[in-house]
This record gives C-alpha cells, sequence and structure tokens, in this order.
C-alpha cells in the first residue's frame, strides 16, 4: 500500500523518452498521473493498454488516430480512452498533457514502453 504522501511537480525526475517527447510520473496504488511534453510534430505510435486513460491538455494540441478517425483534444479539453482501445497521437504544437491512468501502468515504471522510446508497440 502507498504511503501518504504529497509531492510537487518541480521534485519529480524527468524522463526523457526521445528528441522530443519527456514525462513525469507520480503513482498510487491504481492511478497514475503523468506530466507528458511533446515537441511539435512529436508522434506516439499505436497502441494500446488495460489502464483507461484521461488526457487533459494544458498547452498545445495532440490529433488522436482512433478507429479511423481524428479527434483533435486542444488546450482546456479531456479525452477519455476506454480500456483496450487502440491509439495514435500527433502534437500538432508543442504540447503539455496530463494523463491519467487507471490502474497504474505497470510497463511505464518497468521501461517495458518501447513504443514511446522508438521500439515497437
Amino acid at each position: 500500500m502507498v504511503a501518504l504522501k504529497k509531492l510537487s511537480w518541480e521534485e519529480v525526475k524527468l524522463e526523457k523518452l526521445s528528441e522530443g517527447l519527456t514525462r513525469k510520473l507520480i503513482y498510487g496504488d491504481r492511478v497514475m498521473v503523468a506530466e507528458v511534453r511533446l515537441k511539435k510534430g512529436t508522434v506516439v505510435p499505436e497502441h494500446h493498454h488495460e489502464s483507461e486513460q484521461l488526457t487533459w491538455i494544458m498547452k498545445g494540441g495532440l490529433l488522436f488516430e482512433i478507429d479511423g478517425k481524428e479527434i483533435t483534444v486542444k488546450e482546456g479539453e479531456v479525452l477519455v480512452i476506454p480500456s483496450n482501445k487502440p491509439h495514435k497521437a500527433t502534437a500538432i504544437e508543442d504540447t503539455i498533457d496530463i494523463d491519467l491512468f487507471s490502474p497504474i501502468r505497470q510497463d511505464w515504471l518497468t521501461g517495458n514502453d518501447q513504443y514511446l522510446r522508438g521500439g515497437k508497440a
């Protein structure tokens, strides 16, 4: 069980995943929040995961491809992505987003997320 804790984003370790993609993670037992920064043009390849995902755009915008449709999500908007739904995203501007996941993404904790590091989904 995770103990009660208070954190500032300033003290959370920054991970550089690729030239245009960084993230910071905070998590408990059943939920994870990530601050993700993407440079314009950065592509998150199609992937899926057990976790439900909420993507809240703080700055910029992302173009998602889901079920053959394009969905643009801009500053102040939130996209809800169901569990195991394949999705791809492209940064249409320099972007900061907050991603919430439940359950937590074990692949992100173990570094087994090669689709973000230039590997396969």
